[in-house]
Order: C-alpha cells, then sequence, then structure tokens
C-alpha cells in the first residue's frame, strides 16, 4: 500500500520553519550524525591565550554553521523542483553535523556560541528564500558560491591554529571536505554563475560576521 506525501499548510509550514530555528540556535538540540573527527585526539596543552583565539575561531565557523543551516531552510522552503529540495535537506543534514562538531569545541574550550546568531539566522533565512524564490539554479548558485567561500575561510582559519592544536584542524579538515563536496554537488546539479557585484557583496557580509563573532 503507497502513501501520498503529507501535504503541509501555511500554519503548519509556519511552525515547522520556527521549530528548525529554535533547533538551530539552541546548540544542546543540536546532535550530530556522524561521528566526531577529533573524538580520539588527545587534547593540546594549550595557553589560556591560545585557547581564547581558538574559541574565537571556533565561534566564527559556528555562526557560520548557523547561517548556513538557514540559508538551506530558506532555500528549501520555496525550492520547486523535489530533487532540489533534496539535496537542500541533506547537505543542512551535513552542516548539522558540522554545528554540531563546532559547539562541542566550543564546550571542550569553556565557551560559548555567537551571541549574534539569532540576528545571522535570520539574515540568511530570508537571502535562503529570495535565492530560491528566484529560481532553483540561482537557489543552488549562491550554495556554490556560498561552500567556495567557507572553503577559503576554512583554510584560512587552518592557517591561523597553533600547530599543535591537532582536535581543531581536524574538525576544520573535514568541514572543509564536506564543503568542498557541497559545491561541486550544486555546480553539477545546475548552478548559475552569480553576478560579480553579489559575490563581492557575499565576501563583505561574510567578513562583518568574521569580525563580530570572533569576539561576540
Amino acid at each position: 500500500m503507497t502513501h501520498s506525501p503529507r501535504h503541509y499548510s501555511r500554519l503548519d509550514q509556519f511552525f515547522i520553519r520556527v521549530d528548525e530555528a529554535l533547533r538551530t540556535l539552541n546548540g544542546k538540540t543540536t546532535i550530530a550524525a556522524r561521528a566526531y573527527p577529533a573524538e580520539h585526539l588527545p587534547e593540546a596543552d594549550l595557553s589560556p591565550a591560545e585557547k581564547k583565539h581558538i574559541a574565537g575561531l571556533m565561534r566564527v565557523n559556528q555562526a557560520g554553521e548557523v547561517s548556513a543551516q538557514a540559508l538551506y531552510h530558506g532555500q528549501g522552503m520555496v525550492s520547486r523542483v523535489a530533487s532540489v529540495k533534496q539535496q537542500m535537506r541533506a547537505a543542512a543534514e551535513e552542516e548539522g553535523d558540522h554545528l554540531a562538531w563546532c559547539n562541542r569545541r566550543l564546550a571542550e574550550l569553556n565557551s560559548q556560541s555567537s551571541l549574534m546568531n539569532p540576528l545571522w539566522y535570520a539574515g540568511s533565512f530570508l537571502i535562503g528564500v529570495a535565492a530560491g524564490a528566484v529560481s532553483d539554479k540561482c537557489s543552488l548558485g549562491f550554495v556554490a558560491e556560498t561552500e567556495t567561500q567557507v572553503v577559503n575561510h576554512l583554510q584560512r582559519h587552518l592557517n591561523m591554529l597553533p600547530e599543535k592544536d591537532k582536535k581543531t584542524a581536524k574538525i576544520l579538515q573535514q568541514m572543509q571536505a564536506d564543503e568542498a563536496r557541497h559545491h561541486a554537488d550544486a555546480s553539477a546539479a545546475g548552478a548559475i554563475e552569480l553576478p560579480a557585484i553579489v559575490k563581492k557583496l557575499m565576501r563583505l557580509t561574510s567578513k562583518i560576521m568574521v569580525k563580530t563573532a570572533y569576539w561576540l
């Protein structure tokens, strides 16, 4: 016996989106489907200054993962093609792993997430909805460009880590590999090349978030 897909009312959709946002912003409810990359690595002998610096980097990455979740949630909500919806859902699940890993590393460093996360989530969700409303190819274009910028950003953070901090490095390396694959998947699915001005605005927005989330 086959069952037809369930159709949600607009009110149902609203509460689903609210639930997704609350789960993303509440780190305690984010559970990774995959193993923690740094599970069996020993903690390095870090100075207070090094811990503070690494925590700042991970707070930036955690804020980035909150934004990624919001972007995929917004895009998935308005996507017209079932295969694109599924791709967004699968990518969001992997970004959820990243978020859980960042949350755990921050806890290990006795630090906390960015106080600005609700703002990052709201802004990225609206961008996702706007991109998806234009077309699925535009939405995929945002994914491809976002992931390109994130891969480069993670490499910069890897270069900024103390060499002895193998735990954080292992987490960022796995995240970087996943993001590169998300870029490739979006490109293969028909992502369009975004205008240069849009890419520039995305980089500017990213810089603002990086500088803010490092401290807040």
